[in-house]
């Protein structure tokens, strides 16, 4: 199922415009949400990393994780959606699942399907929007899944 044209969109996956690493969000989530964000990965069998600093560690709660100490190493988990598509999601607060993908490993039509099928998938699950912003221009969304239209939509023109 095709949500987005990359005819219509390339404009926002250039990464010398968009900055190659676009800040991606869930707003309004809980230590629930993040531990169903978990539990989807598992699910679908999306191969996956864990990391605290360098040092790499099975894939805990997610209320261990959010637990942690301010001052603690920052703990990512690294997605592969595909051999060469990444999404990198940092714990950096409870009620926002946020994560990085990289502009550059999402050029053509192929690759923005997998995007908006990945963005389904986490937008589903949690019942929530997930919206896309440039990066640095964190609150100001290009793109996100749309949960009344169950589809991923442009929320700015090209």
């Amino acid at each position: 199922m095709t949500d987005l044209l990359w005819d219509e969109v390339k404009c926002f996956f250039d990464p010398d415009l968009m900055g190659p690493l676009p800040d991606v969000r869930v707003p309004d989530v809980s230590v629930e949400g993040w531990q169903a964000v978990l539990d989807l990965v598992a699910e679908k069998g999306w191969k996956c990393q864990y990391s605290e600093g360098e040092t790499v560690l099975p894939v805990p709660r997610a209320e261990a994780v959010l637990s942690r100490p301010a001052d603690a190493e920052c703990p990512n988990l690294r997605v592969w959606l595909t051999a060469d598509v990444l999404a990198i999601f940092r714990f950096l607060d409870d009620e926002v699942v946020d994560f990085d993908v990289d502009l550059r490993e999402l050029q053509g039509q192929e690759r923005i399907d997998v995007l908006c099928s990945f963005f389904r998938e986490i937008g589903r699950r949690l019942g929530r929007s997930v919206l896309m912003d440039a990066e640095g221009a964190y609150g100001h969304p290009i793109l996100g899944f749309d949960v009344e239209t169950d589809r991923v939509v442009l929320l700015m023109e090209p």
